[in-house]
């Protein structure tokens, strides 16, 4: 982890969030899966990073976040953790890492903190995980929790789509988020949910909201950095906004490099290493001898 010094911005923690809240403040946050967007995300002043199981699916490849183990998350926690000191570091809980037990779930949200550098973790699930989160806050790990579309569920929810629009998923849904509060969780991500109704939730929450897809009534907004970026072409969420289209440059980029190649233009003289016409000499008369000397 970067070391801060007595010029840097004040870390963020669980309090500064609830603070933003209280004050009507905007969170910002945004998913990272390494050392140089850590160290951009770092340097624009991002409330919190979240290195979210989704890098199953931008960074791996894989076509749901499910394939993700722990280790994937720990090696991407730690990477994001040398880059990033200021925002508040939140590493994902993968599939089957706290579904199994209480005390599984608690010893693998331990690694976050002890092995990956994370000042906190994030679940999904509601009432069902709320013994889960209360056990793990208990253990001095704070937890975000997540609601709405959980992509860990994805089979179960049928394929990805927005959640809670009957009246019972939404009445269901307010239930989860006052259970995960009173368990103990300092946030709440909202997914893909109708923004009335997360507005609502996050009106009758002391703790704050991240919202992704669920409108402007959160009290703060998430986004995956690949999304936003336009470097990830399966597919874009349509809560999603590009503010940039990188996938597009790399791909210009790529070609320039690739004609420049073929065409002998690149590398040129500014980009090779060379050494002193005496030491060229040198040298060729050092080969001369020795191939002399070889041939008697």
């Amino acid at each position: 982890m970067s070391t801060p010094t007595k010029d840097s911005p004040k870390k963020v923690t669980t309090r500064t969030l609830l603070k933003k809240k209280q004050d009507g403040q905007p969170i910002t946050m945004l998913t990272g899966y390494d050392y140089a967007t850590a160290v951009a995300l770092d340097k624009s002043g991002i409330d919190a990073i979240l290195v979210g199981d989704s890098l199953g699916m931008v960074v791996l490849g894989h076509p749901t976040t499910l394939p993700v183990t722990m280790d994937d998350m720990i090696s991407h926690c730690k990477a994001v953790s040398r880059g990033a000191s200021t925002p508040l570091l939140i590493g994902d809980m993968p599939f089957m890492s706290f579904q199994v037990s209480v005390q599984e779930a608690v010893r693998n949200a331990g690694r976050f903190l002890k092995e990956a550098g994370m000042d906190a973790v994030k679940l999904e699930g509601g009432r069902d995980r709320a013994e889960a989160v209360r056990a793990i806050v208990s253990a001095g790990i704070p937890v975000m929790g997540h609601l709405g579309l959980t992509p860990q569920s994805v089979h179960q929810m049928g394929g990805f789509r927005a959640q809670a629009k009957s009246v019972e998923a939404a009445q269901a849904l307010i239930e989860d988020a006052l259970a995960l509060e009173e368990a103990g969780a300092f946030s709440i991500v909202l997914e893909s949910i109708p923004a009335r109704l997360a507005g609502l939730v996050s009106e009758r929450l002391r703790i704050p909201t991240i919202g992704i897809g669920a409108g402007v009534g959160c009290d703060g907004q998430v986004l995956v950095v690949h999304d936003m970026l336009g470097l990830f072409d399966r597919f874009t969420p349509r809560f999603v906004k590009k503010y940039a289209d990188l996938h597009g440059e790399m791909g210009r980029a790529f070609g320039e490099y690739i004609k420049e190649v073929e065409a002998g233009v690149f590398p040129a003289e500014e980009h090779s290493v060379d050494v002193s016409d005496e030491v060229w000499s040198a040298l060729l008369e050092a080969l001369e001898a020795s191939e002399h000397a070889a041939g008697d």
